[in-house]
């Protein structure tokens, strides 16, 4: 399929957009939703500054959390439900999200992603290209980087310290690697007729603002379906 296949929207202020597992990078004119566990410390000013100062948690999650205050970043679960109303988005987006869900807790995501989005809403899908992290193993032939770059094997906590930390800030494990295909027919199975791969900044949607549309080119595939 070729971009010209999904039908544009022109993007203006009316539209609702969603920026999914936005992390401490919101996007400037949408709904932000992320969650991490810094976007509820974020509700308590005084106790991720307690926390950072007992080294419960790291610098970046203390920055995170007053990013999430101040910017309004949203908690939602959004294996369990996206917090809008049927059919009353315009845009999704979500970059280097899904790769952290099961593939049931992905594909659960994407039925809600279908519930909340308008008929003809796009969603744009960013995640590891499986396909360019095995191209550069057999380019350089280093099993140890290869296994490293999937993010897929857990540390133990070492500690009592350690372990709390851990259920403070979470892990970022990937749970499940995808190439175009299989993320195209994951995002079929959940009822998306029109899907298609794109290259870093290629869009299907008309005057997209808000968000970089080659983030992390490097290691990224693009994806966006309508809602049928």
């Amino acid at each position: 399929m070729t971009p010209d296949t999904i039908t544009e929207i022109k993007t203006t202020d009316s539209l609702r957009r969603l920026n999914i597992g936005c992390g401490d990078r919101p996007s400037v004119g949408w709904i932000n939703y992320d969650n991490s566990m810094s976007v509820k410390l974020g509700r308590l000013p005084l106790i991720p500054v307690i926390l950072a100062r007992l080294g419960m948690i790291a610098k970046s999650q203390l920055n995170f959390a007053r990013i999430a205050q101040e910017s309004g970043i949203r908690y939602a679960n959004v294996t369990q439900r996206i917090p809008e109303a049927d059919a009353s988005v315009d845009v999704i987006y979500s970059c280097h999200m899904l790769e952290h869900l099961t593939r049931d807790e992905a594909l659960r995501f994407l039925h809600e992603t279908r519930r909340v989005l308008k008929p003809r809403g796009v969603v744009r899908l960013v995640v590891p290209d499986l396909k360019i992290l095995v191209g550069n193993y057999l380019e350089n032939g280093r099993g140890d980087d290869f296994v490293e770059s999937l993010f897929i094997i857990p540390t133990e906590p070492d500690g009592i310290l350690a372990r709390l930390k851990r259920l403070l800030v979470g892990g970022r494990l990937h749970l499940w690697m995808y190439d175009a295909r299989s993320l195209q027919e994951l995002m079929h199975k959940a009822g998306f007729a029109s899907v298609v791969a794109l290259r870093p900044g290629e869009t299907t949607i008309d005057g997209l603002e808000g968000i970089d549309l080659a983030e992390r080119a490097e290691e990224s595939l693009y994806v966006e379906a309508v809602n049928s």
